[in-house]
């Protein structure tokens, strides 16, 4: 009975239910307001503001929603499409003089005039396949984004990217729903290899009412725009990626006469380069500006000049830079956040000067990570451990020390709660993998513990990814544990926080060597005296279903039972920036895709494996699972399954996911 209401209570964390208390963006971003106020505008800017609701979800990030511009001053709203009769729309964003609303509906972009109440569209494509200013699903899936639209500083212009799907191919699944005949969905879904959608970046003048395409890629070549960023009223940076992603450009674009010079660029021969780590970079007031950057083997701030020159670096070699948070020009001070140990985050200060050394300004073990007012003066800390919820913490900088100002909210009944449970605490290691090299765990042992306890090794294994971290977050592991498992979660080679070349390590070839440290954390930890070597079982999620099913198909493994959720099964069947971003295409690299693919690997697999999927999944299409369990079928290998219709990836429709844990539970009972 205890251990179905701890998977009751860890089901409802993950769908949200019985999250610890948090301060929003937003709400932070209230707080420094109010202590250091932006001058805006008078009457412009803090009359109006956005709300939204009735929103329903299209994808990861994406939603439609009743939009509403409410008036501060004649304490009404207005709904935002109403005067072109558009019904939900997609993204909104205010100008900053606060005058206009740009927002999205149908693939177009449209602006609402809050002087006059009126409202005039932007792009006019009445092509489905042109998209205008918000993110196809490869855009919002892999460069984490749904709005490709900015306003310029004077709100004179808007700059947007252009995307044409025409020639990307189309996928599409059943629905099965509870009507007598199923109904089918699709989407434009470019795979490894196959067409991408053609990029554009595009201008428009609000007062001209014309739209200029920036000179960022006459030769029409095949690379991304994920983000775009204004420097000023005139100058807009674009940042080009190659479609390889091993390129990375920012370009200076002169938005009236479209003339673009690149600004910046960076670019490997052996490695990826990481397109998000633009979103951290600060401008100064000087034209100076600090890049986060991994161009010299870890990531770290350096200091450029106006003219786009390096200066020099800010922070030390040997540990990887995690966010840029803010500069205070008038102290010199760059404030920052960084993993001193891979499982940790800890904010530091550094001058800006040469030759400084940087200064940790958290404390404890744990997360901690902040937001700034824009003056740098005020902090909001928040701070996370195994056995600590989200701790918001004010602080103000007085003489070059940080003061507490006072706690904003210390969850401090859900953590005597959760302590009540007495449950087991991870345990921090470091494991060799037989390669000269240590890799980063956590186990957790039950609190009844057996003489030898079975083992359930979790992981995710994805490049640039970590699950072992010193942080809140109570999820299944939790309820294996109090069913007697013991728990060991393990970050193989290419993941985070460890430097360039470790987060490349399987750069070309993915899944080989995780599966080799896989193997060898397993068998190190089978030799303790406390577990049972002869019932240990491997379990992942998408990235670590793959994982999960390309391991147990290795000579020598010693898994007996392994569950694969999601899982990719040919990496050719998945989608191509994320998948080209760390095999390239498989044009130029045939033999990496095949020694990565499960599909002729199926006739080695050994063991008991549960294989679930949702048939709804847009992401990992169940066609990876149907084309993997055919090959297992034609090699004549045993495997259950389990399927549920019209779910996504995430797998949370109505009662799924508690059905899905004690699916898994039962087949850890039945196996282990």
């Amino acid at each position: 009975m205890r251990l179905l209401l701890i998977l009751s209570v860890l089901s409802g964390i993950l769908s949200g239910e019985y999250n610890a208390k948090t301060l929003s963006s937003a709400e932070q971003d209230s707080i420094l307001t109010a202590l250091c106020p932006v001058v805006e505008e008078e009457g412009v800017s803090t009359r109006y503001r956005l709300e939204k609701e009735n929103e329903e979800q299209l994808f990861r990030r994406s939603q439609v929603a009743d939009w509403y511009i409410f008036d501060t001053q004649k304490n009404k709203r207005k709904a935002l499409g109403k005067g072109l009769q558009l019904g939900q729309v997609r993204d909104a964003k205010m100008s900053p003089n606060g005058r206009y609303v740009a927002f999205a509906k149908d693939n177009n972009l449209y602006i609402h005039k809050l002087d006059f109440g009126t409202e005039v569209a932007v792009t006019k494509d009445e092509n489905p396949d042109i998209i205008n200013g918000v993110a196809d699903w490869l855009y919002e899936e892999e460069f984490g984004t749904t709005a490709l639209f900015a306003w310029s500083p004077d709100s004179k212009m808007l700059a947007f990217v252009r995307l044409d799907e025409t020639e990307v191919p189309t996928f599409s699944w059943d629905v099965y729903g509870d009507t007598q005949y199923p109904t089918s969905e699709s989407l434009r879904y470019p795979k490894a290899g196959c067409k991408n959608a053609k990029a554009s970046v595009c201008v428009y003048d609000v007062a001209a009412k014309t739209i200029v395409t920036m000179q960022v890629n006459s030769e029409k070549a095949d690379v991304y725009f994920p983000r775009l960023r204004w420097y000023n009223a005139t100058t807009l940076f674009v940042q080009r990626v190659n479609r390889d992603q091993n390129k990375m450009e920012i370009f200076s674009c002169n938005a009236k006469s479209t003339v673009s010079y690149p600004w910046y660029s960076e670019e490997s021969k052996q490695y990826f380069v990481d397109y998000s780590l633009f979103d951290q970079w600060i401008w100064l007031s000087d034209g100076k500006m600090i890049v986060l950057s991994e161009q010299e083997g870890w990531r770290r701030a350096y200091l450029y000049g106006s003219d786009g020159v390096k200066t020099r670096a800010l922070t030390p070699e040997g540990i990887d830079v995690t966010a840029l948070y803010a500069a205070d020009e008038k102290a010199q001070i760059l404030y920052y956040q960084a993993a001193p140990i891979p499982a940790i985050r800890q904010i530091y200060g550094v001058s800006l000067k040469a030759g400084a050394t940087p200064v940790q300004i958290s404390e404890g073990e744990g997360m901690h990570s902040a937001r700034f007012s824009h003056d740098a003066h005020y902090m909001i800390e928040c701070y996370q451990s195994f056995q600590t919820p989200n701790t918001y913490t004010l602080y103000k900088a007085e003489k070059g020390k940080w003061k507490k100002e006072r706690v904003l909210e210390d969850n401090k009944a859900l953590r005597e709660a959760w302590q009540a449970n007495q449950l087991p605490e991870p345990q921090l290691m470091t494991i060799p993998n037989g390669k000269g090299q240590e890799l980063e765990a956590m186990l957790m042992l039950p609190n009844s513990h057996l003489t030898q306890s079975p083992l359930v090794v979790m992981h995710y294994s994805g490049p640039a990814s970590q699950r072992v971290l010193n942080r809140w977050r109570k999820r299944f592991e939790y309820a294996l544990v109090e069913a007697g498992y013991a728990v060991l979660i393990v970050d193989p080679r290419g993941s985070d926080c460890k430097g360039r070349a470790w987060r490349n390590e399987t750069y070309m070839s993915l899944g080989v060597k995780e599966a080799e440290d896989l193997i060898a954390a397993a068998k190190a930890i089978g030799e303790r005296e406390d577990i049972d070597a002869n019932r240990i079982a491997l379990m992942g999620w998408s990235y670590g279903g793959y994982q999960t099913l390309m391991t147990m198909s290795q000579k020598g493994h010693p898994f007996k039972a392994g569950v694969a959720i999601a899982p990719v099964t040919d990496w050719k069947l998945y989608d191509s920036a994320y998948t080209e971003r760390y095999m390239r295409r498989p044009q130029v690299n045939a033999r990496g895709y095949k020694e990565a693919s499960l599909l002729p690997r199926a006739k080695d697999l050994t063991g008991q494996v549960l294989i679930i999927h949702g048939t709804g999944d847009d992401n990992v299409h169940v066609q990876q699972t149907m084309q993997y369990i055919d090959a297992l079928v034609q090699a004549d290998k045993d495997f259950e399954m389990q399927l549920y219709p019209d779910d996504n990836h995430f797998l949370k429709k109505g009662n799924n996911s508690i059905h899905m844990h004690k699916r898994v539970l039962r087949f850890f009972e039945q196996n282990l």
